[in-house]
């Protein structure tokens, strides 16, 4: 490909130096970058002059971008920026390294069933991502899904890949059209099943090696892609299992009702058919084809695609790994060990410490003492005792004993007092509908010895008293035991969080009503959905929050389109 001398080796917005031309399409032009900024490669596409004199295809331009830039998945390419000016339109991607899953299938031809499947999971993960934020694709086919090294699957080109399908020369369709659902076909606007139709498309080929409709006209595809129904898989190939041969027809189901209906519902059958399927690790290995015939790219998927010199080698390492792991996990449980010891043990022995010397608390008035900062280090636990002989409240013996060194510890130090108390009945204060902490202090001047216990209160602030047993008023001896029941706040109740992204507004909002979930208001954007529809919602679905949380709605303006 001849480098474009007009732009390579120019740096735009002061940061990306442009080096190659890597791909060209009908709407731009990518480009090999440096990000002088992060220090790594990017890939630039770059809109083409003729185009950014169109001001309302330049605004479609950045509104799928900058859509598109709202998503990150490990399974779709990233987009990192976006950039809109007078004098040009430009995207910044991530640059992946690999090639396209057309460029693997035509030299293998018809793939694996195991190796279909783990490529297939991967796009629908990627697709459950992007319809969970109103993002539908409307272009999956082999050419716009990268294959990694490491075997990771990659999409590319979301919501931009429609933009560029309007700009095709007669002809140069014929690549999506193979993948095109039927409302599609027929002009309708299509949504997140419309990209499960094409997937199912590109599955039926990776396990057949031939597209399931062929015509010689891009008018006759379409009609049979509508109409017709495709040749049974596994006549094609019969190795292929019964179980994915129906998750492939179902989700290239004509009737879109049929289909499947989400992303996450063709994910959860393809999760149950591998579930079903695994293939044991002592399975015996088979020779693997010759090397001119096997990609650069692929990974093995199973001991039965790997040669036995192959199989020994990863045995090895695996051996390795395992030594190494041990190791390691042996030095965790000692860090481990030695963090317990020293937060219980080690620490007080060789951390510097303050020692005081106890005080003589004995004689002491026990108001005295509660109420005065001179002595907030003491955490005084109080007995009380009938003594006719004592003035009631004075401190009658304590433990430890005064005169005691004890550690000051950030919890402060314990002390037990016993306290003189009337021998005549005193009443219970009224400390209802007050913080427990005061009302255990009050409790505590008048004699009594105090428990809390803790109950859920939609009426009764948290930490705050609810009732008192024995009653307020009733007479008791001094030293008897008062239990205060204290709010623990309203019980919290959790809802299922609905998917709301597909709704119109005023649907969406009637449903967090009924899901016991508050509307907190709306935010416009633009997307390519129709005006008024819910494109995101600020908490992800099928989470578990918390009743009556606030939910933000992102509302499609419509001028993405």
């Amino acid at each position: 490909m001849e480098p474009n001398d007009k732009l390579t080796g120019r740096v735009l917005d002061d940061r990306y130096q442009l080096e190659d031309v890597i791909g060209e399409g009908g709407m731009a032009v990518v480009y090999r970058a440096l990000d002088t900024r992060m220090d790594r490669y990017v890939a630039v596409k770059m809109m083409r002059e003729e185009l950014a004199a169109d001001e309302e295809f330049k605004r479609r331009f950045c509104a799928e971008s900058q859509a598109v830039a709202m998503l990150s998945h490990p399974n779709i390419v990233a987009v990192y920026d976006v950039s809109r000016t007078d004098a040009m339109e430009y995207i910044v991607m991530e640059l992946v390294d690999g090639i396209t899953l057309r460029q693997y299938m035509e030299k293998r031809g018809a793939l694996s069933w195991n190796e279909a499947l783990h490529f297939s999971r991967q796009i629908v993960m990627a697709l459950a991502h992007a319809h969970e934020r109103g993002i539908v694709h409307r272009d999956i086919k082999p050419q716009n899904i990268m294959l990694l090294r490491d075997g990771t699957v990659k999409v590319g080109d979301f919501g931009i890949a429609a933009l560029e399908n309007e700009l095709s020369e007669p002809g140069q369709a014929i690549g999506s059209i193979h993948y095109i659902a039927p409302e599609q076909a027929r002009g309708e606007y299509p949504d997140a099943r419309s990209d499960l139709y094409s997937l199912g498309v590109v599955l039926y080929e990776m396990l057949t090696g031939m597209k399931p409709y062929n015509g010689d006209t891009l008018g006759e595809i379409a009609v049979k892609h509508m109409n017709a129904q495709p040749e049974p898989i596994r006549q094609l190939a019969p190795e292929v299992p019964e179980e994915l041969e129906q998750i492939t027809m179902k989700a290239m189901s004509a009737d879109i009702t049929q289909r499947y209906q989400s992303a996450e519902e063709m994910l959860a059958d393809l999760d149950a058919f591998a579930q079903s399927r695994k293939i044991p690790e002592e399975a015996e290995a088979q020779p693997e084809p010759e090397e001119a015939e096997a990609p650069d790219v692929m990974p093995v998927r199973s001991v039965s695609e790997m040669s036995r010199e192959k199989y020994r080698r990863r045995r090895r390492r695996a051996g390795r790994v395992s030594y190494l792991t041990g190791t390691f996990g042996v030095m965790a449980a000692v860090v481990a060990l030695f963090v317990f010891l020293w937060n219980f043990w080690l620490g007080d022995i060789f951390s510097p410490t303050q020692r005081i010397q106890l005080p003589n608390f004995v004689g002491s008035r026990y108001e005295y003492l509660v109420g005065n900062p001179e002595f907030g280090i003491y955490n005084f636990e109080v007995v009380f005792v009938a003594n006719e002989e004592a003035e009631p409240g004075l401190v009658l013996s304590q433990s430890p004993e005064p005169g005691r060194s004890m550690m000051l510890s950030a919890g402060g130090v314990s002390v037990e007092l016993t306290v003189s108390g009337s021998s005549s009945p005193s009443q219970v204060p009224d400390v209802v509908n007050t913080n427990y902490r005061d009302a255990s202090q009050l409790l505590r001047q008048a004699g009594f010895s105090v428990e809390v216990t803790n109950a859920v209160s939609d009426s009764v602030t948290e930490d705050y008293v609810i009732s008192v047993s024995p009653q307020v008023g009733e007479e008791l001896i001094p030293g008897s035991t008062v239990t205060l029941t204290v709010s623990s706040g309203p019980e919290i109740s959790y809802v299922n969080m609905p998917n709301l992204v597909g709704l119109t507004e005023s649907g969406a909002i009637e449903q967090l009503e009924n899901s016991g979930l508050s509307y907190a208001g709306s935010e416009r954007r633009a997307s390519a959905l129709e005006a008024g529809t819910v494109i995101g919602q600020s908490v992800e679905a099928h989470t578990q929050v918390e009743e009556h949380t606030k939910i933000t709605l992102q509302i499609s303006t419509g001028s993405g389109a």
